[in-house]
């Protein structure tokens, strides 16, 4: 018997503790044990039988009367008697007296079966696929939020849930989680922070959109990749270029370096070789390496270091008047060069090194800051410009072909000198030499201009 007809006989013990005592066993029973009873299955022969019977249609026992007047039964006693009336007195004769009886098991039965209907359309079967492990379930989650939550699966922001949670469940739905695994990700020299929710090398190229035919991998493609995540170095193939010895190569290449590139490339470096980019950098996909190949010497040479002009003021000397009473000397300077010949082209010579052989000596120079006088008794009335125009056409640094002769007026070294000037007198002042000039006509005329001395008067 199943628990629901144990539990409906139950119902109806108590219902008969109200009304004659428990124990005992109706004849329309046949004074059996209901519990034995056994249950028929649907279909059987039988199986849908009524057994019911009212108590008017209920066979009466052979010592019966048939009767109310007729007579009893032999054997039948006086207690037999009254217990037969008080029998009919707690039951009645009524016709509906098994029904009052059978009524509370059907109510019982019925809410039974209503809960266990709804019992049953709560319960869902789903499957569950965690991380690629399924497993199919029953559960009365409303919602996939809830079925995670039943079965202590925590997913982050990194993870994957199909269909999304706060989806409503029905029965024979599937759920997938896909945990999040975080990768350190190299790739072609450029670091990437990236997560996946592949469960191998192979699977997160795929997801990362890397094209692995031909690439160096740091690890192989079939390996797991486990929930703590993994660092992987990917160097896809490229192709470069290689311009050498008047010679073009280019070659597939999953190299790191610029260097391995040419040494694939059968290039072989020399001496002071090199490449265009750095040997160390990383080569890109279409990149042009040239190789330089270079030959050089280095050259010693000895250079001039300019020397510095210290000046003094010298109040003897007339302003405008500067004296160099130390001339400077220049230093020496040894220096260094690289010279190179790159690709059979001479390049620029670099400089790589210096030394000092001599330290210049600076010039010392008085600078006269004395007023000049502007009148000579006997010789301010006369024509100086056109005496100048004449001899020396108007300019104060000229100078003679022959170097004897210098300034406005032409004079000597030794007649500037004798004047009371210093130095030559091409490198005085306008004034000073108008000044000297006046002084040597007072003492000779006009002599010392045989051919220009007659535009003083003119």
């Amino acid at each position: 018997m199943s628990r629901s007809q144990y539990e409906v006989y139950e119902v109806y013990e108590t219902y008969e503790a109200h009304g004659p005592d428990p124990a005992y066993r109706p004849p329309e029973y046949g004074g059996f044990d209901v519990h034995s009873a056994q249950t028929l299955a649907y279909g059987m022969p039988g199986a849908h039988q009524d057994t019911y019977r009212p108590a008017h249609a209920v066979p009466r026992p052979a010592d019966a009367p048939e009767a109310p007047g007729a007579p009893e039964p032999a054997g039948r006693t006086a207690a037999g008697r009254r217990g037969a009336r008080r029998r009919k007195a707690r039951y009645g004769e009524r016709p509906d007296g098994t029904v009052r009886r059978l009524l509370p098991q059907a109510l019982v039965v019925a809410f039974l079966a209503g809960g266990t209907t709804a019992f049953v359309a709560k319960d869902k079967a789903v499957e569950l696929n965690v991380d690629g492990r399924p497993r199919t379930l029953h559960t009365f989650a409303d919602d996939v939020t809830e079925l995670l939550a039943q079965e202590n699966v925590d997913v982050g922001a990194h993870d994957v849930v199909a269909p999304a949670p706060g989806t409503k469940l029905a029965s024979g739905d599937e759920v997938s989680v896909h945990f999040g695994r975080p990768v350190r990700l190299t790739l072609d020299g450029h670091r990437h922070e990236v997560w996946t929710t592949a469960h191998t090398v192979r699977e997160a190229l795929e997801q990362f959109g890397v094209r692995a035919e031909g690439a160096y991998l740091s690890s192989s493609r079939s390996m797991p990749i486990g929930r703590h995540g993994l660092t992987l170095d990917v160097r896809t193939e490229r192709s470069v270029t290689v311009m050498a010895d008047g010679r073009a190569r280019t070659v597939r290449t999953n190299a790191a370096t610029v260097g391995e590139v040419v040494e694939e490339a059968g290039v072989t470096l020399h001496g002071q070789d090199t490449t265009s980019v750095p040997a160390d950098s990383f080569p890109r996909d279409g990149q042009t390496v040239t190789v330089l190949r270079i030959r050089g010497t280095k050259e010693v040479r000895e250079e001039a270091i300019p020397f510095k002009v210290r000046r003094t003021e010298d109040p003897s000397l007339f302003r405008g008047t500067e004296v160099v009473e130390r001339a400077g000397q220049p230093g020496l300077r040894r220096v260094t060069y690289s010279l190179r010949i790159v690709n059979g082209v001479r390049q620029k010579p670099r400089r790589t090194g210096a030394e000092v052989v001599r330290e210049p000596r600076p010039e010392v120079v008085r600078v006269g800051t004395k007023a000049m006088p502007t009148s000579v008794h006997g010789a301010d009335g006369l024509n100086w410009r056109g005496l100048a125009a004449c001899e020396s056409g108007g300019r104060p640094d000229a100078v003679d072909p022959s170097g004897t002769y210098g300034g406005l007026y032409q004079l000597d070294s030794r007649t500037w000198h004798g004047l009371g000037g210093s130095g030559r007198p091409q490198d005085a002042s306008e004034e000073e030499q108008t000044l000297r000039a006046k002084k040597l006509y007072v003492r000779r005329g006009a002599n010392p201009w045989p051919h220009c001395g007659a535009r003083l008067h003119g």
